[in-house]
């Protein structure tokens, strides 16, 4: 494997999270898969991105308090909300849906087995037994709700990575 100099953005490992509307769950992903990684000083390794399955806040950045939540862990979002597309498929490696309504709807877009390979639960990265697989909507909730949204996105980001570093075979000093 290519040293983190080396590689080109064809070889960077190329990671989507998805929600429903790009303000919420998938930016505040999104934020903490990049404070980690930019942490560990393997960002050089990724291309990192999120979207959403509707059409709703299209150019919109994050929730207010999805912000504030994620600002709380030192993590700046400014990401603009964008809608899924077809290309995605081809332009990242794993596309991570926040919930099982998310997985459906991109399951029912992917042409074949290939892009449906690359569809997770991204919660399914969080270690711990019992848990719900989807990461729950705070949209109609309080700050509290974003705050928990950020603690568990934060915790799975560190499992994905774990995950996507084994499966390549990255070794990196910490």
């Amino acid at each position: 494997m290519a040293s983190p100099e080396e590689r080109s953005l064809d070889s960077k490992i190329k990671v989507l999270f998805v929600c429903l509307g790009n303000i919420c769950r998938s930016p505040a992903a999104e934020g903490a898969f990049q404070d980690l990684v930019r942490k560990k000083g393997i960002e050089s390794l990724f291309v990192i991105d999120s979207c959403g399955t509707s059409r709703y806040h299209l150019g919109e950045l994050p929730d207010l308090r999805t912000r504030q939540a994620a600002r709380k862990k030192g993590i700046e979002l400014v990401h603009r909300a964008r809608q899924f597309q077809k290309s995605d498929f081809d332009a990242f490696d794993l596309v991570l849906a926040m919930d099982r309504s998310n997985l459906k709807d991109l399951l029912s877009l992917a042409s074949g087995e290939e892009e449906r390979k690359k569809i997770h639960l991204f919660r399914k990265f969080q270690k711990g037994e019992g848990k719900d697989p989807d990461v729950p909507d705070p949209y109609y909730g309080s700050l509290k709700d974003f705050e928990e949204v950020q603690s568990i996105v934060s915790e799975a980001a560190e499992g994905l990575l774990e995950f996507i570093l084994n499966k390549n075979g990255v070794k990196y000093a910490p």
